[in-house]
């Protein structure tokens, strides 16, 4: 009976055993956290080339007179630095008679351990 007695105060253990019930969530949180600033950033990312993508389109077009709409995919794709391959379109219209519309599209996946799914952003810009 003393040996029991003994076994149940003993608290050598007690730190390891309450950071093991508290790390699982912990890190669970921290990654959610990292996981939600990747989209953050691929979205901002992604609306800022799409923003400069219509500029070209539009400034391009007013200096040169020439359509570049096919080569706005490649365009956005090189001013674009977030996690993800986003495809580029243009239009002439939608803004207005002499606007210049891009629309820009991706999907980024999200891991969150047992749970994974993909997310798709999108992005519109006129100019002028």
């Amino acid at each position: 009976m003393r040996k029991l007695a003994s076994y149940i105060r003993d608290e050598t253990g007690a730190s390891a055993a309450e950071f093991a019930m508290v790390f699982i969530p912990f890190s669970a949180m921290v990654l959610g956290i990292l996981g939600l600033c990747m989209v953050l950033y691929a979205n901002q990312t992604l609306q800022s080339a799409t923003e400069q993508s219509a500029r070209y389109y539009s400034v391009h077009y007013a200096d040169t007179g020439i359509d570049v709409g096919s080569s706005i995919n490649t365009y956005g794709q090189g001013i674009y630095t977030g996690p993800m391959a986003p495809t580029f379109t243009a239009s002439r219209g939608g803004c207005g008679p002499n606007g210049f519309q891009v629309s820009g599209t991706g999907s980024i996946p999200i891991n969150a351990g047992v749970y994974s799914t993909t997310l798709t952003l999108q992005s519109h810009a006129c100019f002028p």
